[in-house]
């Protein structure tokens, strides 16, 4: 794959990400540090966001301008589903 089809992947990546999944994984990151758990809908939209991830590893791997970035996201998620758990588990659902 070429540079500029890279280029115009990364750049809907990252639009995606700044739009939609960066703004609600914050939402939910401090819901989940205030002690609410998740609902379906934040599940579902978590399996999307790491989905979303995983099909862009290569085109991130391939420009390692955006290694930080891609870790950061990938940290940002793992906060979200290991505090999430810890509710769960403290709150005696499921």
């Amino acid at each position: 794959m070429s540079d500029r089809n890279d280029d115009a992947v990364l750049q809907a990546l990252l639009g995606r990400l700044l739009r939609f999944r960066l703004p609600r994984a914050l939402e939910l990151k401090k819901r989940v540090d205030e002690g609410q758990c998740l609902t379906d809908a934040d599940i579902r939209f978590l399996k999307l966001a790491l989905e979303d991830a995983r099909n862009g590893k290569k085109f991130f791997a391939r420009n390692p301008q955006f290694h930080a970035l891609g870790a950061q996201i990938v940290q940002l998620y793992d906060d979200i589903v290991s505090r999430a758990m810890k509710n769960e588990t403290g709150n005696g659902h499921r």
